[in-house]
């Protein structure tokens, strides 16, 4: 599979601006573990192998275990190895990603906001929309893990 167009030399400032958000995320109280779920399992839902394989890389050197990512895309059957908050955070991630399967229900709203005040919530979102752009631009550029 041949890369297609490169997206940060064609269109820098377009490029720039999705960074930005990630420059953004960088800055809030979200949790980098909590980001890298995030990231993780959007990009599973999506199949975006250079973003599951960024990921995985960034969640270990933070420390995630081995079992945690490898039962990602399992995690409602995983039990406790994740956290009610996590559990929250990746249903939301899903429902998001999957927008076109009824959106995002308000079962999985409320408890997402049940961890979160308003703007920790909009940035857990903030953080979804962000990973399902790259992932799209990834995917579209046929952009291959390094």
């Amino acid at each position: 599979m041949e890369t297609r167009i490169n997206i940060a030399e064609i269109e820098p400032a377009a490029y720039k601006a999705l960074l930005g958000l990630e420059n953004y995320l960088a800055g809030t109280a979200i949790s980098k573990t909590l980001k890298e779920l995030i990231k993780i399992r959007a990009s599973q839902i999506n199949g975006c192998a250079f973003c599951i394989n960024m990921h995985t890389k960034d969640a270990r050197k933070q420390g995630e275990t081995e079992q945690r990512i490898y039962l990602l895309n399992a995690w409602r059957e995983a039990g406790a190895l994740y956290t009610e908050e996590e559990r929250a955070v990746l249903a939301l991630t899903e429902e998001m990603t999957l927008i076109t399967n009824g959106g995002v229900s308000d079962a999985t709203y409320q408890k997402a906001r049940s961890f979160f005040d308003e703007h920790q919530l909009a940035q857990v979102m903030i953080a979804i929309i962000t990973i399902n752009g790259w992932n799209r631009m990834a995917i579209t550029t046929q952009l291959a893990p390094q």
